[in-house]
C-alpha cells in the first residue's frame, strides 16, 4: 500500500521533447486566427493557410539534411524538430515529398510544430504506426494519402484544431468546383490558399495521374488511427469519388466540398 503522503509520480509523455516557442525570446510557431478554438463557429468562414514553403530557408535546409539522414540509418522514430531552432521551426510550413524514403519509421514526432499541410507522400512511409503532430494548432486536415499507413495505429493531435472537429464543429474551406479536364490548370503549380497545396499529381485513391484525368477535391472525415481526421481527397474521378468510405460516425458520413454544410451537433450544443 502507498503511503498516503507521498506524492504519486505520473509519466511525462513529452518530457523528452523541447517546448517550441516557450520560455525563450524568439517564437517557433505562428499565431493562427482560423478559427475559435474555444467555442463553436459552425456559421465561420475558413479558408486554407496560403504560405508557401521557402526552400532557402535555413530550417527548410537543415530538415532535407534531417530527412536523408534518417533514411540513410533507417531508424525507427524520426523527430526533427527536436534538431531544428526556434527559428528554423518556424520557417517549416510543411514537410518534403522526401519523407517517403522513411519507410523505416514506425514513430513520427511532430509536437509543436508550425505545419500547416503534410504532403501526400507521407502515404509512402508504410511502417508508421505513431503519429503525433501535437500541438500543431495551424495544421487543420490532413491528406487522403495517409490511410495508406496501414500500420498506424496511434495518433495523438490536437483536435480542437481540426476541420469539423466533433467538440466545436468548426467549417470546412470551400473546395473549388471539380474538373474532369486539368488541361488548362497547372497542376504542378497551384496556389495553396485555393487548392490547399501547391501541386497535385496522383489521385489520392487511385493513384492514376491527375493530368491525365480531372480533378475532383472532397473532404471527408474518418478514423485514423486513434482520431477521426478530416481528410482532403484529391481525385482524378468522380468514380474514385464514390469509391471513398463512409464518413465516421457522428461526423458528415458521404464526401462534400466544404463551405456551410450541415454538420451533426458539437458537445458544446
Amino acid at each position: 500500500m502507498t503511503d498516503e503522503g507521498e506524492p504519486t509520480l505520473h509519466a511525462n509523455r513529452w518530457g523528452d521533447i523541447s517546448a517550441p516557442g516557450r520560455g525563450g525570446p524568439e517564437p517557433s510557431t505562428d499565431i493562427c486566427s482560423c478559427f475559435d478554438g474555444s467555442e463553436p463557429r459552425p456559421g465561420a468562414d475558413v479558408g486554407f493557410h496560403s504560405e508557401r514553403q521557402d526552400t532557402s530557408a535555413p530550417g527548410w535546409q537543415h530538415l532535407l539534411e534531417l530527412v536523408d539522414e534518417a533514411a540513410a540509418d533507417g531508424r525507427e522514430e524520426f523527430r526533427p524538430l527536436a534538431e531544428l531552432s526556434p527559428a528554423e521551426r518556424r520557417q517549416v510550413v510543411t514537410l518534403p515529398p522526401s519523407i517517403a524514403k522513411l519507410t523505416a519509421v514506425k514513430h513520427l514526432m511532430l509536437y509543436g510544430s508550425n505545419l500547416v499541410r503534410i504532403p501526400p507522400e507521407i502515404g509512402a512511409m508504410t511502417g508508421l504506426e505513431q503519429f503525433t503532430p501535437y500541438t500543431s494548432y495551424r495544421l487543420h486536415w490532413f491528406p487522403y494519402e495517409i490511410t495508406r499507413c496501414r500500420k498506424l495505429i496511434s495518433s495523438t493531435v490536437s483536435t480542437r484544431a481540426l476541420f469539423g472537429n466533433y467538440k466545436l464543429r468548426p467549417p470546412f474551406p470551400r473546395l473549388e468546383p471539380s474538373r474532369d479536364s486539368v488541361t488548362e490548370l497547372d497542376t504542378a503549380h497551384l496556389d495553396p490558399g485555393r487548392w490547399g497545396a501547391t501541386a497535385v499529381h496522383q489521385c489520392g485513391v487511385c493513384e492514376r495521374p491527375i493530368t491525365r484525368n480531372g480533378l475532383h477535391q472532397v473532404w471527408i472525415s474518418i478514423r485514423v488511427a486513434t482520431d477521426v481526421l478530416p481528410l482532403l481527397v484529391n481525385a482524378c474521378s468522380s468514380a474514385c469519388v464514390a469509391a471513398l468510405p463512409d464518413g465516421a460516425e457522428d461526423h458528415i458520413r458521404t464526401p462534400h466540398k466544404g463551405g456551410h454544410v450541415d454538420q451533426p451537433p458539437s458537445d458544446w450544443d
